[in-house]
């Protein structure tokens, strides 16, 4: 960037306004200004050019028309490493503009009074601001954009040390720069839907219904320690913040965008965990049933995730074969691979019948005619499948109120994975939502340690790996008991874990003794240990890192146990 030799300045916020300009003329850079800004800078004997004596026209429309002309967004916009951009501003007698000073129309502080009318709320709505700021923030690699008086003080510091902006710091005012007129954006849809019109009246009134599209703002408070476990980022943020808090700190940004989808292959590679799909459970489609609940499509989404784990997990622990899965207020009941699907079903029934009594299932691959008529006597609320044989839509088509989703798998060449959209968790907490990535982190056996004076079998190997990946998909404290491709028992959210460890055996329809045991968090003590112990297990996978690690690993060992640790838990609240 060349030095700043033109700054326009049009804002409504005139903290700290005059001290900027004055710093500006000091360093002999043009002021081109409008409106009332103009005036208070003319009335503080601050040189100045008018708009309209740069574009030929007067402001127009009570100040609803001041800059958008080409005379202006021109001078913005032209790439100054372009010549043809170059060569056209000479040829109309445009001067670049190098520096952009704006801000909004208090329109959050007009929406927040409750007697504001509609009318009052129109008038609100900036035009040539968003439009000044948009262009500027594009054209960051030649142009500044400042859309707060906090950031005054750091950029006269940097004009008086080297005449510009540098690079990095108009990149980080350009993103705070969409950040606002994004909220800004999100601010007046979310207000419009209070608007309601009857004839050729405009009231206002709270909104009756849901909007049809939910925009909310949050600005981010903070970074967190860490999400649900160290391995997911976190991020605090407070909701309906006025526009333009949106924050632009490092870490977990403002706003999340999508990336490129990487291949599947490539996936693999990089440890990215995908989704169900494009949009996940949103985008499928209801073949038939009852109308889906907000608890359905939790229990739906939760099935979704665990099933895809196993069609797409990187590395010796993915399992391509057929998995059943078996949902219960979000929790799994029953999880089974097998060699075809109906069998993985019946496996994972086996599991707890009793809990799957109205559960929710989801499925790898295309659900069969066999697996339909397995499950056509037994009440069951929803089913996620990525498709359904003809023969199986035909025998639970008579099962008129149980829902069918087609859920999409993804193909081979999307996924998803890094900081985008659809790889977030969000939850409200009153007054805002906790961030976090998704729990993607891989299972690698090379980082495994064996910290027992027996090594597990492989057969105990083989189901101490399933146990894991059904376990991070627990709620904690969790505890999975398996063999290979069979859960056995499942124990969750208890508020201790070896009565998670006891429920776990207590909700045990199959034979518990030569099973394995996994465990999302370490063992605090070793009671859970004994606990496994009494009935049957010979091989544990846990995280470890209890300062009583050492009495636990003892207590493995004086009962002959195997014990793997991994050194990543999977917490899920």
């Amino acid at each position: 960037m060349q030095r700043i030799e033109r700054a326009l300045l049009s804002v409504s916020d005139k903290r700290g306004l005059v001290e900027l300009a004055r710093a500006l003329a000091e360093l002999k850079v043009e002021i081109l200004s409008t409106g009332g800004t103009a005036r208070l800078l003319a009335e503080n004997n601050i040189p100045l050019r008018q708009v309209s004596q740069i574009t030929g026209f007067p402001e127009m429309l009570e100040g609803r028309v001041k800059t958008l002309h080409p005379a202006i967004h021109a001078g913005i916009l032209a790439r100054r490493d372009h010549p043809q951009h170059m060569r056209q501003l000479a040829q109309q007698g445009i001067a670049p503009i190098d520096l952009v000073v704006v801000n909004l129309y208090p329109f959050a502080e007009t929406a927040a009074r409750d007697e504001a009318t509609p009318a009052e709320l129109i008038e609100q709505i900036d035009i040539g601001g968003p439009t000044l700021i948009r262009a500027a923030a594009k054209n960051f690699p030649s142009v500044g954009v400042v859309i707060s008086p906090d950031d005054y003080p750091r950029v006269v510091r940097e004009l008086r040390a080297r005449g510009s902006l540098s690079l990095p710091t108009r990149l980080e005012l350009a993103r705070k720069a969409f950040a606002l007129v994004a909220d800004s954006n999100a601010t007046i849809t979310t207000t419009l839907e209070q608007l309601h019109a009857q004839g050729d009246t405009l009231t206002r009134a709270a909104a009756k219904e849901f909007p049809a599209t939910l925009s909310l703002n949050a600005a981010k408070v903070m970074d967190l320690r860490y999400g649900e476990n160290p391995h997911q980022r976190a991020a605090l943020y407070r909701l309906a913040p006025p526009a333009g808090e949106a924050s632009a700190q490092a870490g977990i940004p403002a706003v999340w965008h999508s990336e490129p989808a990487p291949s599947r292959a490539e996936g693999r590679e990089r440890g990215i965990c995908f989704s169900p799909g494009a949009e996940g459970i949103t985008g499928a489609k209801q073949l038939q049933g009852k109308e889906l609940s907000y608890n359905n499509l939790l229990d739906l989404d939760a099935a979704c995730d665990l099933a895809s784990e196993f069609t797409l997990r990187p590395g010796p622990e993915g399992f391509e074969e057929p998995v059943a899965v078996i949902i219960k207020h979000t929790n799994p009941c029953g999880v089974a691979v097998a060699s075809t699907q109906a069998e993985a079903y019946e496996k994972a029934y086996a599991c707890d019948p009793v809990s799957a009594y109205g559960s929710v299932l989801g499925f790898n691959q295309p659900l069969t005619a066999a697996t339909a008529e397995a499950m056509s006597k037994r009440f069951v609320e929803a089913i996620a499948a990525p498709a359904y044989e003809p023969a199986a839509l035909d025998i639970l088509g008579r099962k008129k109120n149980l829902r069918l989703l087609e859920v999409s798998q993804p193909p081979e060449a999307s996924g998803v994975g890094g900081p985008r959209l659809d790889s977030l968790r969000i939850r409200s907490i009153s007054g805002g939502l906790l961030v976090q990535e998704k729990d993607c982190a891989r299972l690698d056996p090379t980082q495994f340690r064996t910290v027992t004076k027996r090594a597990p079998t492989a057969a105990e190997m083989q189901a101490l790996l399933f146990a894991w990946l059904v376990c991070k998909h627990v709620k904690s404290n969790a505890i999975v008991y398996a063999r290979a491709g069979q859960t056995i028992g499942i124990g969750a959210g208890q508020m201790s874990r070896v009565d998670s460890v006891k429920l776990g055996a207590h909700k045990a329809q199959l034979p518990l003794v030569g099973t394995v045991l996994a465990s999302d968090a370490f063992f605090p003590f070793p009671d859970g240990i004994e606990e496994a112990a009494k009935v049957g297990v010979t091989a544990i996978i846990q995280p470890g890192g209890s300062v009583r690690d050492p009495d636990v690993i003892g207590t493995a060992d004086r009962l002959a146990l195997a014990m793997i640790i991994t050194g990543a838990r999977h917490f899920r609240h």
